[in-house]
């Protein structure tokens, strides 16, 4: 463990981690509006410090751990966004991304989420420590740092698969298609199932990553639309449905399916969503209650220490963290007001901003200590605020709620915009508490990280905007190519509740789905079961193509089989970190890649305004298909391959 003396907030491992950060965010904000998921990226955050810094003349543990911290913030800061902003695009509010009001919410909401966690570091990670798995792993990955060279190596490689592959797909080169796909009949023309697989190596490195068990139940879910629901409605209830079954009359199978799904089907995962998102903050209330009690008295404890904390255990001052936050609530109170024009109401939506933004922080940093960054369900915590704001927000806004500004309801982007701030303090309160497990493990000092994740995510909060605008003109944010599951959400829900149209009977049937999901996750905690059902989990499958989670659910059956080779147990934390962590490098690699070269391959297309610019003349037909499935199973044999190496090539 290094000392405090060691070198730690230096410029060169600043400038570092706002470049990584930058990069990273890029890459997940792709992710998050391509699959609806965002992955942790301090690990391979920490390897690439690790060799540059080492090209550099060599950098300390503690160097390199405040270079994945800030670089980190680029995967918390890429969640809060897409997963909330873009509804106000899709529900017609904004014609396109504004920069300086993107800036605000990302901005204002990340440094909250990094004020918010300071109190909560002693009780969550000192007095009472929770396992933050991935801030482990983290601190494992920089201790064994004395050769990064392998792991970036498998990191540039599997980087460069992920690149060329998407390149090759359907939106670049158009050699192979996005996904492979074939639909089933019985007599009558009824759909009796769907079949197919996205051919994205960057799901597979998602799968990988989150594993086997998250890999079923989100499959799990997917079967459930797709296989049940999607053929039994079309069989039983679309006569019912006239304006539906018009549309999809003399349509194939496939997009018959698609279009049941996407009008009716997809909302049950709504459903099973906020009843999830609910019953995530019921369910933690007791713990949650203790914990911020323990962390506030543990902050005005340290500060009446003053000078006797350990550099160690020294956090930002608690009075100057009271100072931002009075100081952040003047310009979100003007934000607000400038959307609803009431200063009644916008004081109100404010306040509500800070209650529940501290709430969901805790929240957000407990989930992130019990089942790490990649796997907290952010979304669900989004979707409670935007409910409890909206119910507030029809008392104070009442008839006026209602009234169309640039084409939205009012009420509904009022909702929106308290739930986007939110959203990326959680996000970043969570990843921060990981991060600053890492930085307990190996030494370092928590003002100084506390310092770096506030810089990191303010830096990407400043290429979010253009970031969005270019993806909304390649592909349209919220077409098949980028289908923002989560803002299609939250603009759904939002607009439901303000006078829109929602299938509120498919809504209600996906909540008592959502409700007997917990109680089997219920029981199979209460008889110690090792596989779980995180409902949220099940109706990220539900709400989203089954395209998408079968290749994550394959990354997870790797992992799965990388574990059996090594012969190791399930419950060996350790043990399995050091196995998986060449196969975590090159899912991340893959993820990178292909996120970066989707983010490239959209520069042509805007600059030329022709989707088929990159396009070669040359059609593959049916057989492009096939050619997709054999190089996702060559992706998939190296993936494979990679992580039965083990600890030898960590």
């Amino acid at each position: 463990m290094a000392g405090p003396a060691t070198p730690q907030l230096t410029f060169r491992a600043v400038v570092l981690a706002i470049v990584l950060a930058v990069v990273l965010s890029a890459a997940n904000a792709y992710l998050g509006l391509f699959a609806g998921l965002t992955v942790a990226t301090a690990i391979p955050a920490a390897v690439v410090s690790m060799g540059v810094l080492r090209l550099l003349g060599g950098g300390t543990i503690l160097e390199n751990n405040i270079v994945q911290t800030g670089a980190s913030a680029g995967s918390s800061i890429a969640a809060g966004v897409i997963f909330t902003i873009p509804a106000l695009v899709l529900m017609g509010y904004w014609p396109d991304f504004d920069y300086w009001w993107v800036l605000g919410i990302a901005g204002l909401g990340g440094l909250l989420g990094v004020l918010f966690s300071v109190p909560l570091r002693r009780t969550m990670i000192v007095e009472d420590p929770l396992p933050f798995p991935e801030g482990k792993a983290a601190a494992e990955v920089l201790k064994a740092g004395e050769n990064p060279g392998p792991g970036l190596k498998i990191l540039g490689l599997s980087a460069a698969i992920g690149g060329v592959v998407k390149l090759a797909a359907a939106n670049g080169l158009r050699l192979i298609p996005d996904s492979w796909a074939v639909a089933g009949y019985f007599a009558n023309n009824r759909i009796i199932g769907y079949l197919g697989t996205g051919l994205s190596p960057a799901l597979l490195g998602v799968g990988y990553i989150v594993g086997l068990n998250v890999g079923i139940v989100v499959l799990s879910g997917a079967i459930l639309s797709w296989h049940i629901a999607i053929p039994l409605y079309h069989a039983a209830f679309l006569d019912s449905d006239p304006a539906l079954a018009a549309s999809v009359a003399g349509a194939s199978a496939t997009d018959a399916a698609f279009a049941i799904w996407s009008a009716k089907i997809r909302f049950l995962g709504v459903g099973a969503m906020l009843v999830g998102g609910v019953w995530t903050l019921f369910s933690l209330r007791k713990s949650l209650v203790a914990g911020i009690r323990s962390g506030l008295a543990a902050a005005r404890k340290g500060a009446a220490q003053g000078a006797a904390i350990a550099e160690t255990d020294r956090d930002l001052p608690m009075k100057w963290m009271l100072v931002a936050l009075v100081a952040f609530v003047v310009p979100l109170w003007l934000l607000y007001h400038a959307i609803v024009g009431f200063w009644v109401a916008s004081l109100a939506m404010t306040l509500i901003m800070i209650v529940a933004g501290f709430l969901f922080v805790s929240v957000s940093g407990y989930l992130a200590g019990l089942v790490g960054s990649s796997n907290n369900p952010v979304s669900g915590i989004t979707i409670a605020t935007i409910l409890f704001a909206s119910v507030v927000l029809l008392v104070l806004l009442g008839a006026d709620g209602q009234n169309q500004v640039g084409g939205a309801p009012l009420g509904a982007v009022a909702a929106i915009m308290i739930g986007a701030v939110v959203c990326c303090a959680a996000a970043v309160g969570g990843d921060n508490l990981q991060d600053l497990k890492t930085g307990y493990l190996v030494g370092a000092t928590p003002w100084k990280q506390q310092l770096m994740l506030g810089i990191g995510a303010f830096s990407c909060a400043l290429i979010m905007a253009p970031v969005l605008n270019l993806l909304q003109e390649a592909y349209g944010i919220g077409s098949k190519t980028l289908p923002a599951p989560q803002a299609n959400l939250m603009a759904s829900v939002a607009k439901g509740l303000f006078g829109g149209e929602l299938p509120w009977t498919m809504i209600a049937i996906g909540g008592v789905i959502g409700a007997v999901v917990i109680a089997i996750d219920g029981w199979l905690k209460k008889t110690g079961k090792r596989f779980r059902v995180p409902v949220l989990a099940a109706a990220i499958g539900i709400y989203l193509p089954l395209e998408l989670m079968v290749p994550i659910f394959l990354g997870g059956l790797l992992a799965h089989l990388v574990e059996r080779f090594h012969q190791v147990s399930p419950d060996d934390h350790a043990a399995l970190d050091r196995v998986h962590r060449p196969g975590v490098l090159f899912s991340a690699g893959l993820i990178t890649g292909e996120a970066l070269m989707g983010i490239g391959i959209a520069l042509p297309i805007v600059i030329a305004q022709d989707a088929e610019v990159l396009a070669l003349p040359v059609d593959l037909g049916a057989a492009g298909q096939w050619v997709g499935l054999a190089v996702l199973a060559l992706v998939g044999w190296l993936l494979y391959r990679t992580g039965k190496r083990g600890e030898q090539a960590a």
